[in-house]
């Protein structure tokens, strides 16, 4: 086993939403940091865009599916948004394999390169607030985040200026609260008639701009360019980490062993501190798999809650034709266009029930909506299109986990994760909430609705009036497998956060209970998830856990040995 002749400070997995926030900001504040990424290193041949074809008839893309089914990725290639960009950045399947309970499916969208699914994701950004941090409290349910959008706040404004961020101050809109931004968002022509319809009838759903990141032309993930530039950060691409280690002696985590992608060659390098952010499922995996004789049941796992609460979002999908508008907008908000990703942009209609004193009768927590108009290519002569999905907040249930499949490998020998998540009851009731206000607001548009689905099903046997019965057969079986759960990708969840050691896995700076130098600040330390992406409080919790983290290396206070605990 090759070893690192030098010690660092700290070493982050995963160079992602989380990874590349911690990667800068521990380098500036005078760490050095080594970065693990399991995938190669970005290139420029990977943003070569494909070749120009002309525009398709929407909901198909069989014979691109299809390519990409026979190149391994038979999980990949069924998400609901298929494009040839986006899907070069994702796993192949065979050798990332996964398991889950016959009768629990779900779709695990993985991308292993640098900067992971920030290669791939929609970019739309958005904050959370006290109506998340502290929705236990007024219904509840579950238990309330260690943190509050107070605490929050000015992390989300340093990584909004760091990363830039468009969007719109916009009235009468306080969740998700308005940020930092670089420039405005813009509406297209159909999506600003389609707001002046909502409002006209439900004065209470605002339809606003998407809140977006800027496109990152330099490819690199800034975060980790901007630790790069310190001088301060190595970058090791092509690292599987199979496991955290432990010494024996402290009960502190002391480094990591790592595969080589390529030559299957083992290597060992050593920390003072390690930072797992290596996305929420992975994250956990690795911890589960890390199990040693001090921690027989894995890491930071000393209470059993490792994995348990695991959340994702409900998620519903229609898409409709839109007669009153022909054509393609072509519609291009930003300053400058990125060459390779098709411009960026949309419509939000943010939550609007349970967000006042008063709460709703019948279900807790609530449904929001993200869509986009007219900026899809269409065929000429053809009607432009409008697609409207919409999210429900999954409540975190103690029978929803994420664990190892011990009999089942990845291609470099180490054990693959094991998934279950099923919907509870109020989860059920918010995707029907969500399907028939989907309904009455594009039929109120006067849109045609080529179909509606959710992970309960189509929630009509007409879809596609256009199509011929074949296409719409087959339609009907790719749809119901791509809007299963975790077609959102907004999985979180499973070492949560709290006040409370016996209660949560880490506390409210992302450091393990069991392990003072081990932090996990991305999507797995989620309390409770919302109706707005992860992304964003990812990248402000990364930010606020490598401050506490540089303070306490400083004074040493991170070095304490452990003490065993049985709860």
């Amino acid at each position: 086993m090759e070893t690192f002749d030098r010690r660092f400070d700290a070493i982050i997995i995963g160079s992602g939403a989380g990874g590349s926030i911690a990667a800068k900001e521990l380098t500036e504040r005078g760490l050095e940091v080594l970065l693990l990424e399991a995938g190669p290193d970005v290139t420029p041949e990977l943003f070569e865009p494909p070749k120009p074809k002309p525009p398709r008839q929407l909901g198909m893309d069989l014979d691109l599916r299809a390519k990409a089914f026979l190149r391994g990725q038979y999980k990949q290639a069924r998400r609901s948004f298929f494009s040839e960009t986006s899907n070069r950045f994702l796993v192949n399947d065979w050798e990332n394999p996964y398991t889950t309970p016959r009768d629990a499916p779900y779709l695990w969208m993985r991308s292993r390169l640098l900067g992971g699914r920030l290669n791939a994701y929609g970019r739309v950004l958005q904050r959370m607030s006290d109506v998340d941090f502290k929705a236990a409290s007024r219904d509840g349910h579950g238990m309330d985040w260690p943190v509050s959008y107070a605490d929050m706040e000015p992390w989300y404004d340093r990584v909004e200026e760091f990363i830039g961020v468009y969007g719109n101050d916009d009235p009468g809109v306080n969740h998700p609260p308005a940020g930092k931004y670089v420039g405005p968002a813009m509406l297209t022509d159909v999506e600003l008639q389609f707001r002046d319809k909502v409002a006209e009838r439900w004065p209470e759903r605002k339809v606003i701009a998407w809140r977006y990141a800027a496109p990152n032309l330099g490819r690199v993930p800034k975060g980790v360019q901007a630790g790069l530039e310190t001088g301060r950060l190595t970058v090791r691409c092509d690292a599987v980490v199979e496991r955290i280690t432990v010494d024996p002696r402290t009960g502190l985590a002391d480094g990591a062993v790592f595969i080589d992608r390529l030559d299957k060659s083992e290597h060992r390098v050593f920390g003072d501190v390690v930072v797992v952010a290596a996305s929420t499922i992975e994250t956990i995996r690795l911890l589960v798999n890390s199990a040693c004789d001090r921690y027989p049941n894995g890491l930071a796992n000393n209470n059993g809650l490792l994995g348990r609460y695991f959340m994702d979002q409900t998620i519903s999908l229609a898409f409709c034709a839109v007669p009153q508008f022909p054509g393609y907008s072509k519609a291009d908000t930003l300053p400058e266009a990125d060459p390779f990703y098709p411009p960026t942009g949309g419509v939000l209609i943010p939550r609007y029930e349970n967000i006042g004193p008063e709460l709703e009768k019948g279900f807790v927590r609530g449904i929001s909506f993200q869509g986009a108009g007219g900026r899809f290519p269409v065929p000429e002569g053809m009607p432009t299109s409008f697609g409207l999905g919409g999210v429900g907040e999954m409540l975190p249930m103690y029978e929803n986990f994420v664990t190892t499949a011990k009999h089942r490998k990845d291609k470099w020998g180490i054990p693959s994760a094991h998934i279950r998540i099923k919907l509870g009851e109020n989860d059920r009731i918010l995707v029907d909430h969500q399907l028939k206000h989907l309904r009455e607001m594009l039929e109120y548009a006067g849109y045609q609705i080529n179909f509606i689905g959710s992970v309960l099903g189509l929630d009509s046997k007409k879809v596609w009036p256009d199509y011929n019965p074949l296409q719409r057969a087959i339609f009907k079986v790719g749809i119901n497998m791509a809007l299963t759960m975790g077609a959102s990708i907004h999985e979180c969840g499973g070492a949560r956060m709290g006040d409370d050691p016996r209660t949560s896995v880490v506390n409210g700076v992302n450091q393990s209970w069991d392990i003072p130098n081990l932090f996990i600040p991305d999507g797995a330390s989620f309390t409770s998830n919302s109706n707005v992406g992860p992304a964003l409080t990812i990248m402000a919790l990364a930010a606020r856990s490598s401050a506490f983290i540089a303070e306490q290396h400083k004074d040493g206070s991170l070095a304490k040995p452990t003490e065993q605990v049985t709860f």
